[in-house]
């Protein structure tokens, strides 16, 4: 028979392999193959994801690898910006190109009807390979090459098509504001999904099929899912969903102590389910997930989002807001208010700080 996993089981397995059940001290470039990406759309975003990740983070940490080239931020999940070390970008880029397309032609497939998109993509990559270009000098030379087309259509199409990474150049959150984009080395060829699929598991298990796809954005991978199997551990969880795994990965019980933590905005351990329940409770989505596409930063405490977060700044001052829920024990809210002190030492290194609860 198989086995059933509690909520709390699966909440600690998803911790456990994101890094976020105890702060382990490994190298960036290995947590962040570890994790299968972090969420990088804003740039202080995978520094927040790994300090709240790994022991003792300190900037230079990942500044210096991301100079190196052995990390990389570039358009990947969603179609929003991820930090994936270069190795992993370039095994893994060419089996999620099917689903950046698609998000490419929902957001500006009418725009783009009609377009003979490989001069396009031809010039585009050529002006890249002379130098690297900030995105308002490539949109630049879009508009001279297709005058009469829609230019920030053109833009995403490129940024969908192309492999381009973002160079770092900012020594406090790694990539400048307005970074210039280069060329990433040619992506392997695609190997199809079981690769991805195990990749997948390995950050994010155990789950479903349908929360691969969620994570990947790729369709029609049943068939794939289903020829792994033999290979796999299946599990069920409490509402008898069927959960896919690997052997031997990582079940902590579900009464594991689970510190504090506080993660950025989008954090992929929020976003890469298509049930969230793991780990966002049913009552607190609308709190979390806001339209538009925004997802607050969060903090978890005994493992679960149990409020909202963000940092205010004025002048040098700066302010960490939290948000609970609900009421606060005064061990919980003693915990958080310790975290959050070290966390605005961390975001902000000089000036008057505090944490405060509203």
């Amino acid at each position: 028979m198989e086995r059933a996993l509690t909520l709390r089981e699966l909440n600690r397995a998803t911790l456990a392999r994101q890094l976020l059940l105890e702060r382990p001290a490994l190298p960036v470039a290995e947590a962040v193959a570890r994790v299968a990406g972090l969420q990088a759309q804003k740039r202080e975003m995978p520094y927040i994801g790994i300090w709240s990740r790994l022991r003792g983070f300190r900037r230079e940490q990942l500044h210096e690898p991301a100079v190196r080239g052995e990390v990389v931020r570039a358009s990947l999940m969603r179609f929003t910006l991820q930090l994936w070390t270069a190795a992993d970008y370039a095994a893994l880029r060419a089996d999620l190109q099917p689903a950046l397309t698609r998000a490419m032609r929902a957001f500006v497939g009418k725009r783009l009807a009609g377009l003979d998109e490989q001069p396009v993509l031809a010039a585009a990559r050529a002006a890249l390979e002379r130098e690297p270009l900030t995105f308002a000098r490539l949109r630049s030379l879009l508009a001279e090459l297709e005058p009469e087309w829609d230019t920030p259509a053109l833009a995403l199409l490129v940024r969908s098509e192309l492999p381009l990474v973002q160079l770092p150049g900012d020594p406090k959150w790694g990539w400048p504001a307005t970074p210039a984009y280069a060329l990433a080395e040619p992506p392997a060829a695609a190997r199809g999904p079981h690769e991805l699929i195990r990749r997948y598991l390995a950050a994010f298990g155990p789950a479903t099929v349908r929360d691969f796809q969620t994570w990947s954005g790729l369709a029609g991978v049943k068939a794939a899912a289903r020829e792994l199997e033999p290979e796999l551990v299946v599990l069920r969880d409490e509402r008898g969903a069927e959960l896919l795994d690997l052997p031997g990965a990582p079940l902590p019980d579900g009464d594991a102590p689970v510190p504090a933590r506080f993660l950025p905005e989008l954090d992929n351990a929020i976003l890469s389910y298509a049930d969230r329940a793991r780990i966002v409770a049913d009552e607190h989505r609308q709190a979390v997930f806001r339209p538009a596409g925004v997802v607050r930063a969060t903090f978890l405490l005994d493992g679960f989002v149990a409020g909202c977060w963000k940092l205010e700044r004025k002048g040098r001052a700066a302010a960490l807001v939290v948000e609970p829920f609900g009421r606060l024990r005064k061990a919980e809210r003693e915990e958080l208010a310790e975290e959050g002190e070290r966390l605005l030492r961390f975001a902000e290194e000089e000036g008057p700080r505090e944490v405060r609860f509203e």
